[in-house]
């Protein structure tokens, strides 16, 4: 029973990238704002401007979606994107230039 509730398939990362205008004082606020929101929400910084969230379903996914639509700035870029803990698995990260350095990223089941 505990295989099918922890399902790859099942268990959802929350992406939010985003390009926020800093150039005046009010703005720079509204992105510190946004990225805050995130964090409180219980996303984490991926990269400076990707946070992500691991959700337990699609439904809890849902949910954090809903969150970040309604905190949206006035101005600028945001995209939400939702992988998969499978899909997640199969992410590559490269922390230099070289191909040889990548990192394959654990999925859920990769760390239990």
């Amino acid at each position: 029973m505990r295989a099918k509730r922890l399902s790859e398939y099942r268990i959802m990362w929350v992406f939010v990238f985003f390009d926020l205008p800093t150039g005046t004082p009010k703005e720079r606020k509204a992105a510190t704002s946004f990225r805050q929101e995130l964090l409180k929400d219980g996303f984490t910084m991926f990269q400076y401007s990707i946070y992500m969230r691991h959700c337990a379903s699609m439904e809890q996914a849902q949910t954090h979606l809903r969150r970040v639509k309604a905190m949206l700035p006035d101005e600028g870029e945001v995209v939400i994107m939702t992988l998969t803990d499978k899909q997640f698995g199969m992410m590559e990260h490269f922390s230099s230039r070289k191909p040889t350095d990548a990192v394959q990223l654990p999925g859920l089941f990769d760390m239990l």
